[in-house]
């Protein structure tokens, strides 16, 4: 919480600011006592989604998965591009729906699952066009931005500080992740490396910079929180 006058960092339990004299709270304001509409103390109990919505929600993917099968025979008399569709609805659900069965799903456990399915997706559609890039691009792209993602979240998740530590080294990371993507691009598809990932490697080591040193500068690290209110 900060003074809107002066702009000095208050805690909570301030009524007036140390530095200019101004009320936190309006002293004109009249605060209207109305009868509460929960007992102090006793908080509502938020319900978690019941097995009905899941299954309204299995319901909802299967239409489109039903649909796009009896499509593919009755057009072209065999099944040709469902696999695509079912592979892209299996996928979605994994990343949006599932998680929606647990009380507390823990990131930490779906992240590297959803990107474990993209991987298995990318190796079928590898295997259905006769495709050669699976090993030399889809993988290594696939596996090293699903580690980059379960690290940040991994590390988000259970510690309790350090977190511009943790996003500048992954905006540095996924920059020289970049410079990877096209040195694959140019190997397994025999594209001329035009240097394009430069750019957003600049851009993104930059921004890993600042916030590595609003982590280390405490006064600009408050100034920014002033300025931002955040």
């Amino acid at each position: 919480m900060y003074c809107i006058k002066c702009g000095a960092k208050l805690e909570s339990s301030e009524k007036v600011c140390p530095l200019c004299d101004t009320k936190v709270y309006h002293p004109d304001i009249v605060i209207d006592e109305k009868e509460r509409l929960y007992p102090e103390g006793i908080m509502p109990k938020i319900k978690h989604r019941s097995n009905t919505f899941n299954g309204a929600v299995i319901i909802m993917f299967l239409i489109p998965i039903v649909v796009s099968f009896l499509a593919d025979f009755h057009f072209d008399g065999e099944i040709k591009w469902f696999g695509y569709v079912f592979g892209a609805l299996v996928l979605g659900y994994i990343a949006f729906a599932l998680p929606m069965w647990f009380e507390k799903p823990n990131p930490v456990v779906f992240t590297p699952c959803v990107f474990a399915g993209a991987i298995i997706y990318l190796l079928y559609i590898n295997f259905i066009t006769g495709g050669e890039w699976f090993l030399t691009f889809a993988f290594p792209v696939a596996g090293g931005l699903g580690f980059i993602a379960t690290a940040v979240v991994t590390l988000l998740f259970y510690l309790k500080k350090g977190k511009l530590y943790i996003w500048g080294g992954a905006f540095t990371l996924t920059g020289v992740f970049i410079l990877l993507i096209e040195f694959l691009m140019s190997r397994t598809f025999n594209i001329a490396f035009f240097g394009w990932s430069f750019y957003p490697l600049a851009v993104l080591a930059l921004l890993g910079g600042l916030l590595f040193y609003l982590a280390i500068n405490k006064t600009a690290r408050e100034t920014m929180e002033r300025k931002l209110f955040f």
